[in-house]
């Protein structure tokens, strides 16, 4: 299912959009690809929990070594993502989604962002599903296994 973005729409990223876009993984690389070019487009940035960067930091070291972790926050400046700090209220918030609705620790923060920016979460993971219609998607196809 392809969302087209609309004028004004908000969206927050999940740590699994930016992976699928940093390691060219069709076709959720080219969904995000359209939501970057966009967001470029009408001046309005897509958001991401500083813990959700964390996890794609770790990821991308894990899986490809410390210096492509280092290039991907290089290439995460040159997008129109602005990252969001986690304050005291912002972990308050996430930890009480992820004990309410048994999401992981990390996804609770991205939960959290799109709840209070009214945005859209771009994400491939089917448990952001547990929060109904609190949460508003944008979903990605999973990688496969």
């Amino acid at each position: 299912m392809i969302v087209s973005r609309s004028p004004g729409r908000r969206y927050v990223l999940d740590a699994n959009a930016v992976i699928a876009f940093f390691e060219g993984r069709q076709p959720a690389a080219g969904r995000v690809r359209k939501l970057l070019a966009e967001a470029d487009r009408s001046n309005l940035p897509l958001w991401m929990s500083a813990v959700n960067w964390g996890e794609v930091y770790y990821i991308e070291w894990r899986r490809y070594g410390e210096a492509k972790a280092q290039q991907a926050e290089v290439n995460l400046h040159r997008l129109p993502i602005v990252v969001i700090a986690a304050d005291l209220e912002r972990a308050t918030r996430a930890a009480t989604l992820k004990q309410r609705h048994n999401l992981g620790y990390a996804d609770s923060f991205a939960a959290e962002l799109a709840i209070e920016r009214a945005a859209s979460l771009v994400t491939a993971d089917p448990e952001f599903s547990r929060l109904g219609r609190m949460l508003s998607l944008f979903p990605l196809p999973r990688p496969e296994q």
